[in-house]
């Protein structure tokens, strides 16, 4: 506990500094022959070891934070102007805002690849190989993205690779045998090995690997689910405890609040009743420990006897970050309520997409958009997995998306399509990883490396 709180002061001094050292980066990107701004600019920003991407608004302008002292590379892409780089530096005594003018240089004429469009439901092959199967992935946050494959077996040993969506553009190993592959509160990509976690970094056309020990990083990383300016939020979350709690904690002052409890009052009455049907044996030794922590006897059997059956179930209440708010799913209260960036409820409304899970497959899972900030959430039945998109004004569900294939595993969405991996059923292909559009075509929603959130637990 006294670590868990030493790394959240050193967090939160990171955050105080980022608040006082900091300032507003505005790029404009003109044309050089056409004199006019140039919009829909896809720009790839790399500070340090962060890179994240943006688009330029009507006016050609792209706007963010960054620190002070701090230099910048900008990889400038659009399809009717020739692809630019920048470098440049925040000097330590910048003004509150920094600007800059980008040039482009409008091509004429432009030889295009084959592009095939498919239309919603339509599956498309995004990663094939005669070689490996694909055991996992995740959607990085410069627009690639990091597949975890495998020649045999994935237990035999795997390889890490950078893919674009046409082309491998790195290939690496970890040095342990790669379980499965997570993303920590900002996005960033990690691999999970038996006892170590590796921090995937990547910079041009090199990849950083940094090692962090797994209980370290379960205990002091994961429970973080976002971070702003001056802000950073998080939950005590235990798989063991049918119930938690979600936190906020403001650098500025050194202080924190809860922002809400959540508990499945059910569960809690039967992890507590457990304790009434062991042995004499086993509650002396309950007994002993609650005399020496003070925490109940209940609990401790509760926790080593009554998870480990049929019956327990993992509180699941997820948070996500679009805009400027927050948004909670209490499943256990049937209300999805909406918080602001200091914490405090501002709204709720009533869930019930959760009811009948026998009848209606939901399988306990919502997935956002990374792009668009749109929540969706699954359901199973007879093996086909379904989208429902859910209107976070009314809580409803509009309608459920069904995928093309049946026994699709790990769902990501991004910019309203949605990526899986998938083999045929029964067959001897390899495992590949495909994309299907969604029948929507939602806008972008500030939903940026540094303020994603979304609590997996």
């Amino acid at each position: 506990m006294i670590r868990f709180y030493f790394s959240l002061l050193f967090v939160c001094s990171s955050l105080i500094s980022l608040a006082q050292d900091s300032t507003l980066v505005s790029v404009t990107i003109v044309s050089k022959t056409k004199n006019e701004t140039v919009q829909n600019v896809r720009a790839t920003i790399t500070m340090g070891s962060t890179s994240f991407f943006r688009n330029s608004n009507m006016d050609g302008k792209i706007e963010f934070k960054a620190p002070l002292g701090t230099n910048i590379d900008f990889k400038l892409a659009h399809s009717f102007y020739a692809s630019a780089s920048y470098e440049k530096r925040v000097p330590k005594n910048a003004p509150d805002t920094l600007n800059f003018i980008f040039e482009m240089s409008f091509l004429k004429t432009k030889e295009l690849r084959d592009i095939y469009i498919y239309p919603p439901g339509v599956p498309d092959t995004i990663f094939v190989s005669k070689r490996l199967h694909v055991a996992d992935f995740e959607l990085m946050n410069d627009g690639n993205i990091l597949l975890l494959a495998y020649p045999k077996r994935l237990k035999k040993g795997s390889e890490l690779i950078i893919y674009d969506g046409r082309k491998a553009l790195i290939n690496f190993q970890v040095p342990k045998l790669a379980q499965e592959l997570i993303h920590d509160f900002r996005g960033n990509p990690h691999v999970v090995c038996e006892d170590m976690v590796y921090a995937i970094q990547r910079s041009g056309q090199s990849v950083g690997i940094a090692q962090i020990p797994k209980n370290y990083y379960m205990t002091y990383v994961a429970p973080v689910v976002d971070t702003n300016a001056t802000k950073m939020y998080f939950s005590n979350f235990n798989p063991d405890y049918p119930a938690f709690d979600y936190f906020v904690f403001d650098g500025l002052d050194s202080t924190y609040k809860k922002i809400m409890e959540v508990q499945d009052d059910l569960m809690m009455e039967l992890y507590r009743s457990e304790y009434k049907w062991v042995d004499v044996r086993t509650k002396l030794w309950a007994k002993n420990l609650e005399i020496q922590t003070g925490v109940d006897a209940e609990i401790y059997v509760g926790a080593n006897y009554f998870t480990q059956s049929i019956y327990y179930k993992e509180v699941y209440a997820p948070m996500f970050h679009r805009n400027d708010s927050l948004l909670l799913f209490d499943y256990y209260k049937d209300k999805l309520y909406t918080f602001n960036k200091e914490g405090d409820v501002i709204d709720s409304v009533e869930i019930y997409h959760h009811y009948n899970p026998k009848s209606t497959g939901w399988d306990k899972q919502l997935i956002q958009d990374e792009s668009t900030g749109k929540i969706y959430a699954v359901y199973d039945r007879a093996g086909y997995k379904y989208l429902g998109y859910i209107d976070t004004k009314t809580g409803e569900v509009k309608e459920q998306v069904k995928l093309k294939y049946r026994y699709v595993d790990k769902i990501g969405i991004r910019d309203n399509f949605v990526y899986y991996i998938y083999r045929e059923f029964e067959s001897i292909d390899k495992r590949m990883l495909w994309r299907e559009r969604l029948p929507y075509n939602f806008g972008e929603a500030e939903v940026t490396p540094e303020d994603n959130i979304e609590a997996k637990k």
